[in-house]
């Protein structure tokens, strides 16, 4: 297929073995009755990811088709152009995202209103609640906890599976790795280390006397900071949009999911994996490799 400007649609099952022949051939045939002219198929993992390239239809189009014959098939899909598809900045968003939980939810378990936090948590990932108003009030309910909890809380904390290797490996090939959440130092300081990104921002409590206060320094990281953060850090590095990659689950994440080359919505709420260019709703972290063209022989180890 000679076609200057190449497009590829990349599919990725949940788990080993789930991506078979028979399904990428099935999703092949739709895309040719969508009258692209499609490539032999270009395995990153067997049985687990796999490049289709072709020409002659948009993404929409392309991802479109690709859903409608996969259906409830635990594979994720994702087409864009061939080129410049390897990006040289990461932002990642840490509470459903990097780490499996909701670290304030988590922390609020200690006070005995794990659930009460956790219901306003909800409204605000999904756009429900303005977020800084949401976190304010949520703080305010854990006044009087004690410093100490933190650790406990944080020895609960667990990375959702290919974090790690998500970001040593782009970190390897050359990105700059940015850990950014409307979440709190004491987390994402040792998230981040754990994971290798570079650089992280988040809020912090206010402590005195050993106790959280129930507020927060300010100001507050909020979605509008997500992404003259992106902005920033692609300036200073240098950097075009399209090298760029954003990704979380919430609302908070939806503008530097939108402003970034390719912007990801995580196993995202509804209003963000509706509206975000990408989406992730099946697998773990190393779909946003894939997503990217690498290997899995090119996967850093954890």
């Amino acid at each position: 297929m000679n076609t200057p400007n190449l497009n590829v649609l990349t599919l990725v099952a949940a788990q080993d073995g789930a991506l078979t022949p028979a399904i990428v051939a099935e999703v092949r045939a739709a895309l040719n009755v969508g009258s692209a002219e499609t490539a032999e198929p270009d395995w990153l993992a067997e049985g687990r990811a796999c490049d289709i390239a072709y020409s002659a239809v948009d993404s929409t189009a392309a991802e479109d088709a690709a859903r409608a014959c996969l259906g409830e098939a635990p594979v994720d899909a994702h087409a864009q152009a061939q080129d410049g598809r390897r990006k040289k900045l990461l932002l990642a968003d840490m509470d459903s995202t990097i780490v499996t939980s909701e670290t304030l939810d988590e922390l609020a378990a200690f006070a005995g209103l794990k659930d009460e936090i956790a219901a306003i948590t909800a409204r605000a990932m999904n756009g429900e609640l303005d977020f800084e108003e949401a976190l304010k009030e949520r703080v305010g309910k854990l006044a009087g906890l004690s410093e100490e909890t933190l650790a406990a809380a944080y020895a609960d904390v667990e990375l959702t599976p290919g974090a790690e290797t998500l970001v040593r490996t782009m970190a390897a090939d050359g990105a700059r790795c940015v850990l950014i959440s409307g979440g709190f130092n004491y987390f994402t300081s040792r998230v981040a280390a754990r994971c290798g990104f570079h650089a992280e921002f988040s809020n912090d409590f206010i402590i005195e006397a050993g106790q959280l206060t129930g507020r927060v320094i300010e100001p507050i990281l909020t979605k509008d900071i997500k992404l003259d953060t992106l902005i920033r850090e692609r300036s200073s590095g240098g950097l075009a949009e399209h090298e760029t990659l954003a990704m979380g689950d919430g609302a908070n994440d939806l503008p530097m999911i939108q402003a970034a080359g390719l912007g990801i919505a995580f196993h995202g709420k509804p209003v963000v994996a509706a509206a975000a260019p990408a989406r992730i709703d099946h697998g773990d972290l190393t779909t946003a490799l894939y997503y990217q063209g690498y290997r899995r022989g090119e996967f850093a180890a954890p």
